[in-house]
């Protein structure tokens, strides 16, 4: 039995896909009765879905009985300053419940999903790999330092025996839910968003990261971390990229450090006049311009003949499915 945290979300809907598509019983926690539309319901509900959250002990207690392996990846992204106490207990005080929970049971695996945010950037960017230590930095967001934190439960649960792997994913793309979480730039690209950022950052199928989940969870390599991505981009080329196969303008106007801070701080002002969610804050506006490549070649190293997704079959992929829903 495989307990999935996260299940109603991007990538653990899909890694339970994956799961019941290859046969394993499949426990997963949700908080409301709604499955997301982007997996069929068909597939779903050959799970066992169990009410609860990360933040309940009593409800993790029950969902573990009988579980042989924990997929953690119930997390909050945001980066909205009135979302972050909630960001911090979920992401943090979360895991250190799955963590504990799984001690308590002796569950024999757990998969923790963390991100490539929790390796942490640097102002002058570069090159980033496993033994990247976390340093404090202006370009860190609170997401990543709640990310960060959530590591050190999953590693001081590893010190006290329990058997997990750390994976650290870039941005994830694939077909979603594209009014939430990285599936949005679809959205905005596809209402022909004008502006384009400079910034270079690491992206990755969300299926791609799925045969990884299933990779490690059947595998005996513990104690390990392991970033999860397929290339290294612009956001400009992405945002071409995603433009072109959905026969949509490309962004045309080049949004640089001046003009993205005119625009969180105007968008900041329209959230405290309307209460309007702000599409840019000041956060992710300094990792739209910041430049990272994250290295993947410790998990490559591992996974012999398995290659990563090129990102233009991805978007294409995704793209043309995006459409079919919007018809």
């Amino acid at each position: 039995m495989i307990l999935v945290t996260g299940g109603t979300g991007f990538l653990g809907a899909y890694i339970i896909k994956a799961l019941i598509e290859k046969g394993y019983p499949v426990r997963a926690i949700r908080r409301s009765a709604n499955l997301p539309a982007f997996i069929s319901s068909e597939i779903l509900n050959k799970a066992e879905w169990v009410e609860g959250d990360v933040l309940d002990v009593v409800s993790l207690q029950n969902a573990m009985q009988g579980v042989n392996a924990v997929i953690h990846s119930a997390a909050v992204v945001s980066f909205l300053r009135k979302e972050r106490k909630n960001m911090f207990r979920v992401n943090v005080d979360g895991t250190a419940n799955v963590v504990n929970m799984a001690l308590e049971n002796n569950v024999k695996r757990l998969i923790h999903i963390s991100s490539v945010a929790a390796l942490g950037r640097t102002a002058h960017g570069g090159h980033v790999n496993e033994e990247k230590k976390w340093e404090e930095s202006k370009v860190n967001t609170h997401y990543g330092k709640s990310k960060y934190k959530a590591e050190l439960e999953v590693w001081r649960g590893m010190g006290e025996g329990l058997d997990a792997v750390i994976l650290n994913p870039s941005t994830v793309l694939g077909y979603g839910d594209w009014n939430s979480g990285s599936c949005a730039i679809f959205r905005n690209i596809y209402r022909e968003f004008k502006w384009y950022t400079t910034g270079i950052n690491g992206f990755v199928d969300v299926e791609d990261v799925v045969k990884v989940v299933l990779f490690m969870m059947e595998s005996s390599i513990t104690e390990e971390r392991f970033i999860v991505n397929g290339a290294t981009w612009s956001f400009k080329k992405l945002q071409e990229t995603i433009a072109d196969h959905f026969h949509k303008k490309r962004p045309f106007r080049e949004a640089n450090s001046f003009l993205l801070g005119l625009a969180w701080r105007m968008e900041k002002l329209q959230f405290l006049l309307n209460g309007k969610k702000p599409l840019l804050t000041k956060e992710s506006a300094r990792v739209a311009v910041s430049k990272t490549w994250f290295e993947n070649d410790k998990l490559l190293s591992v996974l012999p003949g398995f290659s990563f997704t090129p990102l233009e079959e991805t978007i294409q992929k995704a793209c043309k499915k995006y459409l079919e829903t919007t018809r």
